[in-house]
């Protein structure tokens, strides 16, 4: 059995991610990392060797998560810590940054790297409420947002959504064939594209507005941990 759970990046969701997996119970959490970025996460550095336009993405990401009150990526580290708390095994399905980084480089045209450096600048004037009406949005016109964003940015949707949908799917597929219950915690926006290459498992969907609305309802201490959590660690290598 396949679950596929939407999350945003800019949002404290890490109650809910962590009380999920703990109902849930999956033999395997995946989540949307390379091992470059897990990494970096863990260490709490940012941008490093990431392509310009994930270093932009990441500056507005560390912006607009302080204001909903959270680290931008925490709610990834919470499924894997999560998942180490039930004994889980966890592994990271996406693409390596690396890889995206010179496909990027490779076919990018000059047109898109101006509306990049353009984009990079207006997102210094973008605050919580602004985000949460594109939410909305791309919630309403889901499909019609994307198209919108590949007319803009062919290359870059090429490279940052079509090719890691499809890697994820993939990655999700051989951890289902061996484990038989994962869940596969992926941004929102890729949950529609990464379904349809999946649609023969038909997995079970749960989208970021579901997860934001969800009451952990699991018994949990005064430090957000549960009293009989566990120490040991597993981890699954797609790559």
């Amino acid at each position: 059995m396949i679950i596929l759970v939407g999350v945003g990046h800019v949002f404290d969701i890490k109650s809910q991610i962590r009380g999920m997996i703990l109902e849930e119970t999956p033999a395997v959490v995946a989540v949307e990392l390379d091992k470059m970025r897990y990494g970096m996460l863990r260490q709490g550095a940012r941008g490093g060797k990431s392509p310009l336009l994930y270093k932009l993405l990441s500056k507005f990401q560390d912006r607009i998560a302080c204001e909903f009150g959270t680290e931008a990526g925490s709610e990834m580290l919470a499924a894997v810590d999560a998942a180490l708390e039930i004994n889980a095994k966890y592994a990271l399905v996406d693409m390596d940054i690396m890889k995206t980084r010179d496909e990027i480089k490779k076919n990018i045209t000059f047109g898109e790297q101006v509306k990049i450096s353009i984009a990079g600048v207006s997102t210094l004037f973008i605050r919580k409420k602004r985000v949460e009406k594109e939410l909305k949005k791309f919630h309403e016109k889901e499909e019609e947002y994307m198209n919108e964003f590949g007319k803009a940015f062919p290359s870059i949707k090429v490279a940052l959504i079509d090719k890691r949908n499809q890697y994820m799917a993939n990655a999700v597929r051989s951890l289902d064939q061996k484990f038989g219950h994962v869940m596969a915690f992926v941004g929102d926006g890729h949950i529609t594209g990464m379904v349809q290459l999946l649609q023969d498992t038909q997995p079970r969907v749960i989208r970021l507005s579901e997860v934001r609305d969800w009451k952990p309802t699991y018994p949990v201490n005064d430090d957000g941990q549960d009293n009989n959590s566990a120490s040991v660690s597993f981890s699954y290598d797609v790559g």
